[in-house]
């Protein structure tokens, strides 16, 4: 089984910065997308940032300019880096990767955690 762990969420002012992680562990021979979701209260999961294993990435209009997608391939670890935050960005921020666990490609979520943004 593969697991996705969050951390480095938080309460942080507006126009503060935090920084998420997200590791995989588990049997897993590649992984090939990671990307960061978030779900506001009463609205819908939404597409923050993806980035595939050439480390090409896509932006939601939302956070262009404002967020950074990174990976390191040799931790199994996406990273969101997240400046001039806004109190819209308050949200569950999840993990999301496709494992190829040896010929089966599975799609995983971590368990989120939390970014308030307030003063």
């Amino acid at each position: 089984q593969v697991q996705l762990v969050e951390s480095g969420g938080g309460l942080v002012q507006p126009g503060g910065s935090l920084r998420l992680s997200c590791a995989a562990s588990g049997t897993m021979f590649d992984i090939y997308a990671m990307a960061w979701y978030r779900q506001a209260p009463g609205k819908q999961r939404e597409l923050v940032a993806v980035i595939n294993s050439s480390r090409r990435t896509n932006y939601a209009d939302s956070v262009k300019g404002r967020f950074t997608i990174s990976r390191d391939n040799a931790k199994n670890t996406v990273y969101l880096q997240m400046n001039s935050l806004k109190p819209e960005d308050t949200a569950v921020y999840y993990c999301n990767a496709d494992v190829n666990r040896g010929g089966l490609v599975d799609n995983y979520w971590g368990q989120g955690t939390q970014v308030t943004v307030s003063s």
